[in-house]
């Protein structure tokens, strides 16, 4: 069996790879029917000659691979039909700049396997790069906080060679007595917990949080969705009942927008669940929020902030709540800075690569290259055979370019 390394061509580049070069020749030692093929390229955060001087094989024309992995969306002029390809394709919420993509993939008879819909028997993810996301995330909000506040100037995170000097940044600064909030508890609010825990900031239960007003010291609270959204009837919070029916809920944030500095937005948001708070909420005086990073970056979504992706060249920008206008990063202490970047993990990639290909070892592979006893591949797998496959049966309108 062949599997091909393909090289990444969206734009912005992406430098991560599904495996690293140590990684790569762990495959084929564990999993002795398998060689590993990588397509050249220029933009990888591992060299070419990294994967050759393991004895990698380098190779243009990768048609000879049975399973082909990337990170982002391939090219559908590159597409080779008939192949298994795995990859992010973006297109389970019918995103529309990439129905050509699924159309092609359905053309070609293609096996998409979406590292988005790998997932455990019950039903939990078990790939991605969600922890490098709020690892980076959290980073890019200390930061932004620094500079508009003239605190601290820390390096931008891609600039660091690996995630331990990016800790090593932020062992350098001094936080003043700031109150910081993260929504969520997947993998993107545990990355930011780590940074969070990292620095040995004092956490504290969301009551206690709102009680306190002058800290001594940074503190921070973490909020589920228990503590920011609640039941119209006013019926006591269940989970499952609000990831179920989130059209039922509505917003009871209101009391953190006046007791954060900083808020890190780490949870997964629906469009049929309430938003964190509005723009108008914005405009009252006891919203003490002054910068935001907005991991998930949800544009226009629970955060009227994010009026758009930000990049990881030009990070933040600023929003004036009275106009509701985006302007230049830290132009006013009277608007709130923004963190909005939509591919943090890209800021570290070494880490994320191994990170992920480490996933991809353990908990994939053993599925994809043998018997796939636990169903993982079947479940995550959007096409086969020309077709969608019945759990993926909804986007059939999308893909007919209805």
């Amino acid at each position: 069996m062949y599997i091909g390394i393909l090289r990444e061509t969206k734009t912005p580049p992406d430098k991560r790879v599904p495996l690293t070069p140590e990684q790569c020749v762990e495959v084929q030692n564990k999993f002795t029917d398998v060689k590993v093929i990588v397509q050249p390229s220029k933009i990888r955060c591992f060299k070419d000659s990294e994967y050759q001087s393991l004895g990698i094989q380098l190779k243009e024309d990768l048609s000879n691979c049975d399973i082909l992995l990337g990170v982002k969306e391939v090219k559908v002029t590159d597409f080779i039909a008939g192949k298994k390809y795995l990859f992010f394709s973006h297109t389970i919420k019918k995103q529309e700049y990439n129905r050509n993509l699924l159309q092609a993939v359905l053309k070609k008879k293609i096996q998409l396997i979406d590292y988005e819909t790998l997932t455990d028997k019950e039903g939990f993810r078990i790939i991605g790069f969600g922890r490098f996301a709020g690892l980076v995330g959290a980073y890019n909000g200390f930061r932004a906080f620094g500079l508009r506040n003239n605190l601290f100037d820390l390096k931008p995170a891609h600039q660091c060679d690996d995630l331990k000097e990016m800790y090593q940044q932020l062992d350098a600064i001094k936080l003043p007595s700031i109150k910081i909030a993260v929504t969520g508890n997947g993998r993107v609010a545990n990355g930011v917990l780590e940074v969070l825990d990292h620095l040995k900031i004092n956490r504290l239960l969301p009551e206690e949080f709102l009680r306190i007003t002058n800290p001594n010291g940074p503190v921070f609270t973490q909020l589920l969705p228990g503590n920011y959204v609640c039941r119209k009837d006013g019926s006591a919070f269940e989970l499952y009942h609000f990831f179920n029916h989130p059209e039922m809920y509505k917003n009871c944030f209101h009391p953190f927008t006046g007791s954060t500095d900083l808020l890190m937005a780490a949870a997964y948001w629906d469009p049929k669940s309430p938003v964190l708070f509005t723009s108008d909420d914005m405009k009252k005086d006891s919203f003490r929020i002054s910068v935001i990073s907005d991991i998930t970056c949800d544009i226009e979504g629970s955060i009227p902030s994010t009026k758009r992706a930000s990049t990881i060249d030009d990070p933040f920008y600023d929003y004036n709540p009275e106009t509701e206008e985006l302007e230049k990063a830290f132009s006013s202490m009277n608007n709130v800075s923004v963190q909005a970047v939509d591919n943090l993990p890209c800021e570290l990639p070494k880490d994320a690569s191994l990170d992920f290909g480490r996933n991809l070892i353990d908990r994939v592979f053993p599925g994809l290259f043998g018997k796939d006893i636990d169903g993982i591949i079947e479940r995550a797998s959007i096409t086969k055979e020309g077709e969608l496959t019945p759990t993926f049966s909804y986007l059939q309108d999308f893909a007919d370019g209805n």
